[in-house]
């Protein structure tokens, strides 16, 4: 982009923000973004900069020179986002890089059609790999139930749950089966489930700690600061 690409760009960033172009502004502006053609795809970025409303509700937009740049690389970035190569009829390519570029640089400039949604992969497995299949007893092509219909998900669980409270998942820590529970700050395993794990394993409700387990906790907390109280007044 020259001086006299930068002028005209201002001149339309100016139609948006009734900005004063200045030939210093066209030098500054031209020398920021020297290596950035002015195509169709940088007036473009002009014009969404100001079609997208503000962060913060209320400010000033005012484009600058790097909102030109980005802008203009995420409108081309778009077009290539499912870009798919196109090779020759013939299997072998000498051209291939420099058939690349072309259509990358075709559909990015937007002389190329950009496609709206990555193409299916179409056709069936090779032969040889259906015979092989096949020979070990596989039958290709046929339906696949979901877990749910064959129950192999209830088989699984089923493999690794066992008895007493780590047969189930704990509702507080929400530790998985076979797991231990965790403390509360879950950082380490804790020694014994539980107490919402205990009776879910028992087929009771998970609910809260009665009064009396509560009561429980709270003594031997006690007791346990009693004791280390008069350990450390031990001379």
């Amino acid at each position: 982009m020259n001086r006299d690409d930068a002028k005209r760009l201002l001149a339309h960033c100016a139609a948006f923000d009734n900005r004063q172009p200045s030939l210093a502004a066209a030098e500054a502006w031209a020398a920021a973004l020297h290596d950035v053609p002015a195509d169709d795809d940088a007036f473009a970025a002009v014009a969404r900069y100001y079609a997208t409303p503000p962060h913060r509700p209320g400010d000033r937009l005012w484009i600058q020179p790097h909102d030109i740049r980005t802008g203009r690389q995420k409108l081309r970035a778009e077009r290539l986002e499912n870009f798919t190569y196109e090779p020759p009829t013939s299997d072998c390519d000498p051209h291939y890089l420099a058939r690349l570029r072309g259509q990358l640089a075709a559909t990015a400039d937007g002389r190329g059609p950009a496609l709206c949604a990555a193409p299916a992969l179409e056709g069936g497995p090779h032969p040889e790999f259906v015979e092989e299949l096949e020979a070990r007893g596989y039958e290709v092509g046929c339906p696949v139930p979901d877990a749910e219909e064959d129950g192999s998900t209830t088989a699984e669980v089923s493999a690794v749950r066992r008895p007493g409270p780590l047969g189930v998942e704990c509702p507080v820590c929400r530790a998985p089966i076979g797991r231990p529970c965790k403390t509360r700050l879950r950082s380490k395993n804790s020694p014994k489930p539980h107490g919402a794990r205990r009776r879910v394993a028992a087929g009771q409700p998970a609910a809260t700690e009665t009064p009396a387990e509560i009561e429980q906790r709270r003594a031997a907390a006690l007791a346990h600061l009693a004791q280390t109280v008069h350990q450390e007044d031990q001379p």
